[in-house]
């Protein structure tokens, strides 16, 4: 049916079904968000994207948002949301080729993906946008998953206030920054029917590895846009993890914010007006 921002849809019938919008015209682009977020989390609600000639294609991850939680016995790993994606990717885009985009876990899952595919991924992408991405490979300690298990344990014993109580507590947010971060925190953990597989995502997915060493994304030979954001507004999503990846993807160009500036990430006009240039360089390059 016609929803008001867009045609929704649903991915079926495989367990679990998934749920998301599609909207516009032209080059296809599949965005994934992040953990805790909603579909809408990736461009903010912006529709610049339609209107620059995309059809913009986003879904609520496996017990997130509006889609079901995952079937017994499988959880919230990258390798259950790549196969997600996907499913996703075969209903609505079929044998075209499209642009992929993800902030944070969904950053993890297009890479992710990128890697499945690799072998003949120029053949289905016409590039990638890697948003706020965190995971960096190598050896974990247990102590940095004590993050992730507080909030999980802050969402069970508090609901949505005691969440956001604890990223109010834990996280260095910068004064300036703070209510806004507070406040689509909130929203954003409001708009999910299923808290109880949001909670078990909080437990899992931190722990699931979408590759094993940063090295391995130099195999994905497509163009990249990777979108870094400065450590005082999100401190959650690190700059050096996103110069890390730009470093490590053979065709990266990286772009941030000015510092002081609210995060390019936050921002869905601007991020969205972003990747339409970055799709009108790929474009005219193909022409060269």
């Amino acid at each position: 049916m016609a929803g008001p921002s867009g045609e929704q849809f649903a991915v079926g019938p495989a367990a679990p079904t998934l749920r998301g919008e599609a909207a516009g015209e032209g080059t296809p682009i599949v965005l994934c968000h992040g953990i805790t977020a909603t579909r809408r989390y990736v461009v903010h609600g912006s529709r610049m994207l339609e209107r620059a000639g995309f059809r913009t294609v986003s879904y609520d991850a496996r017990g997130h948002g509006e889609s079901d939680p995952a079937p017994a016995g499988e959880g919230y790993g990258y390798p259950r949301l790549v196969d997600d994606l996907e499913r996703v990717v075969e209903q609505q885009v079929g044998g075209e080729r499209f642009l992929l985009a993800g902030h944070s876990m969904g950053a993890h899952t297009v890479v992710a993906y990128a890697l499945r595919h690799r072998e003949r991924l120029a053949e289905r992408l016409a590039g990638l946008v890697v948003i706020g991405p965190v995971f960096r490979g190598g050896q974990i300690p247990d102590s940095a998953y004590s993050y992730w298990d507080g909030l999980a344990d802050a969402l069970e014993r508090g609901g949505v206030d005691g969440f956001v109580d604890f990223i109010g507590r834990e996280q260095q947010i910068a004064p300036a920054f703070r209510d806004s971060v507070l406040r689509f925190t909130r929203e954003r953990m409001l708009a999910h029917e299923h808290l109880d597989a949001v909670l078990a995502a909080l437990r899992e997915t931190p722990r699931s590895r979408p590759f094993e060493e940063i090295a391995e994304l130099r195999g994905i030979e497509v163009p990249t846009l990777v979108v870094a954001s400065h450590d005082d507004a999100d401190p959650g999503h690190p700059y050096r993890s996103a110069v890390a990846y730009a470093e490590a993807l053979p065709r990266a160009t990286l772009v941030s914010e000015e510092e002081g500036e609210s995060p390019l990430a936050w921002q869905g006009g601007r991020l969205s007006r972003q990747i339409a240039s970055f799709q009108e360089s790929l474009s005219s390059s193909s022409l060269l």
